[in-house]
């Protein structure tokens, strides 16, 4: 598989979980304001604004990675640093997410958490870039020799 379909694919994935995590917080915010529940005398109705906003800027935060990836998918080219970034840290994210998952919702919901992690850890790998001063044109290392940095053995004195 080449590696623009994964970063299709990938993208897909977080636009489905980012619209997912919205639901999720919308209904848990609808639960507690509903029910007046309280923890430590918080009001409810700031419980359910809060995870409103909690949902919507993970859900804002997963769509921009998914155009970070939609953007290298389109033009099959690595993303450049701050991008790359982002989608580390959604790995990053990924991977929390899938050891919290484990105890609170199950193994289905960390095997999720895991495919996700991997799509991500997939499409950054094969977007690999060399450092700059290790690039040339087709893409392959330069050796010593061509590069003229052929290095002398010490001299025998």
């Amino acid at each position: 598989m080449t590696r623009r379909p994964v970063a299709a694919i990938t993208a897909a994935v977080l636009t489905c979980e980012a619209v997912m995590f919205v639901l999720l917080q919308t209904f848990m915010g609808m639960v507690v304001d509903k029910q007046q529940m309280s923890l430590a005398g918080l009001d409810p109705g700031m419980m359910s604004l809060g995870s409103l906003i909690g949902g919507a800027l993970l859900g804002g935060y997963l769509l921009l990675c998914a155009g970070v990836l939609v953007v290298t998918a389109v033009r099959d080219r690595a993303p450049g640093d701050v991008p790359r970034l982002l989608l580390i840290s959604a790995a990053v994210l990924h991977a929390l997410l899938g050891a919290a998952t484990v105890g609170l919702v199950g193994w289905s919901a960390f095997a999720f958490m895991m495919l996700v992690l991997a799509l991500l850890v997939w499409t950054l790998v094969s977007y690999s870039r060399l450092p700059k001063h290790r690039r040339t044109e087709g893409g392959s290392q330069p050796s010593r020799a061509a590069a003229g940095t052929a290095t002398a053995g010490p001299t025998a004195g």
